[in-house]
């Protein structure tokens, strides 16, 4: 399970260098402190239910904080 989390660290890694070329700055720094957080819990070597409920925990954060997001912070329609 441990090695899974590396690929998560690695793929968010990746596109945290694709929103920086893409002059996203913000947004690469939260996939790069993604990847910083993957890569630094890989290495804890924790049980799988440990490492299950992180990542429950890790999903349910992120579902809250992006509909928060889409309800209250987005401009209808773009914003055109």
């Amino acid at each position: 399970m441990d090695r899974m989390y590396r690929v998560m660290g690695f793929w968010t890694g990746i596109f945290a260098v694709m929103f920086y070329l893409g002059h996203m700055t913000q947004t690469s720094l939260l996939f790069f402190g993604q990847t910083v957080f993957f890569i630094l819990l890989s290495y804890l070597k924790l049980s799988e239910r440990m490492y299950i409920y992180i990542f429950g925990a890790y999903l349910t954060i992120f579902f809250v904080a992006f509909s928060y997001w889409t309800t209250f912070m987005m401009v209808p329609g773009g914003g055109h």
